[in-house]
């Protein structure tokens, strides 16, 4: 148990020490080291230099990943970085919680009214759509041989 355990923190320890170019990072994530080195204009990211070169250890990894979550969940850089700035600042991570909280329940309120603005655009749309259909069908036109007809012209036209 005790050469597991040792095996264990030996591994933490060579993660922690491992060091990371910016294209290792930017291919890691799927990003541009230009997005990278954005972020460090921001804050978010401040890795150390080897002369000329960013060298970015395990922290900054930690880091990136919680900036593109955050992105990914449509949260504000600024928001970003608080949450992360809190982390360094309050190691309970009693704040950085809170926080969390909040930002993500603003973001709730944020999708729930988008996703409602959305919902009501397709009711209108499909309201539209199926006034189309009565008009043609009114007129004696199979609704989805006149759209046929006119995605052909489409095409014709473009190419």
């Amino acid at each position: 148990v005790a050469m597991v355990t040792h095996r264990i923190q030996q591994t933490r320890k060579n993660m922690n020490d491992k060091l990371y170019s910016i294209t290792e990072l930017a291919e890691e994530f799927d990003i541009t080291p230009r997005a990278i080195r954005f972020y460090e204009t921001k804050n978010l990211l401040a890795p150390q230099r080897a002369g000329a070169t960013r060298v970015y250890n395990y922290r900054d990894r930690a880091r990136l990943m919680l900036v593109l979550r955050g992105k990914r969940l449509g949260f504000s850089l600024e928001d970003i970085k608080e949450y992360i700035d809190l982390y360094d600042a309050d190691r309970s991570r009693t704040e950085q919680l809170a926080h969390l909280m909040l930002v993500g329940r603003r973001r709730i309120e944020e999708l729930e009214q988008q996703l409602e603005d959305v919902q009501t655009t397709l009711q209108e749309l499909r309201t539209i759509e199926n006034e189309a259909i009565d008009s043609l069908r009114e007129k004696g036109i199979d609704p989805e041989k006149a759209v046929a007809d006119i995605k052909a012209k489409l095409v014709a036209e473009t190419a």
